[in-house]
């Protein structure tokens, strides 16, 4: 902190003027005014930043890290169709990605694997790398017919046997079964309409 102090003086006096003649005596009083200033300067306080570094997942996230569930949307359901979504998890303990639309398999009550068809859905963005740190979870979206018979389809009762979980083929290698919740005929031999995965 700098100060500065001008400081205006004037000498004070008092002169007296001893005039001859007729005895007069004549007195002048001259007054003098000081004047100080004071100035006072602030030093802005130092603003600090930090900078926040986050981790880039750089490979494809592997089955033996991943936890999914493939569950009906509520409110999805018109004009014969439905919406399920999947939902992966990263478990593991680095981060990774997933991209695109999944590769998957439906499979039976008994473990055995049902007609699967998956196409992306007309209309949608380019794909992107969906980043997945630990704990993240990335979503994909099916839409499917439960119970309209299709072209392959058995045309008396249900279209399909009921799907009770979908595998999946995770883009770093391995498998992984995700449940489908509730369990549900897929028709048109298991056709899937898929959105690419975004973050969850």
């Amino acid at each position: 902190m700098a100060n500065s102090q001008g400081v205006r003086f004037a000498l004070a006096a008092v002169a007296v003027l001893a005039v001859a003649g007729c005895g007069a005596t004549k007195t002048v009083t001259v007054t003098s005014t000081v004047t100080t200033v004071r100035t006072v300067t602030t030093t802005p306080a130092t603003t600090s930043t930090s900078t926040t570094t986050k981790t880039t997942a750089a490979t494809q996230c592997a089955a033996s890290g991943l936890q999914g569930s493939f569950a009906g949307v509520q409110g999805s359901a018109g004009a014969g169709q439905i919406t399920y979504r999947l939902t992966l998890t990263n478990t593991g303990p680095t981060p990774c990605y997933v991209m695109g639309i999944p590769q998957v398999q439906l499979l039976g009550t008994t473990g055995a694997a049902l007609p699967t068809s998956s196409s992306a859905e007309p209309g949608q963005p380019a794909p992107q790398k969906v980043a997945l740190q630990h704990g993240g979870t990335a979503t994909a979206d099916a839409r499917f017919s439960p119970d309209v018979n299709g072209q392959g389809d058995s045309q008396t009762g249900r279209c399909q046997p009921t799907a009770t979980v979908l595998r999946v083929t995770a883009p770093g290698g391995g498998t992984l079964d995700a449940p489908v919740q509730p369990p549900t005929p897929v028709c048109e031999m298991g056709s899937l309409h898929w959105r690419p995965f975004v973050a969850g």
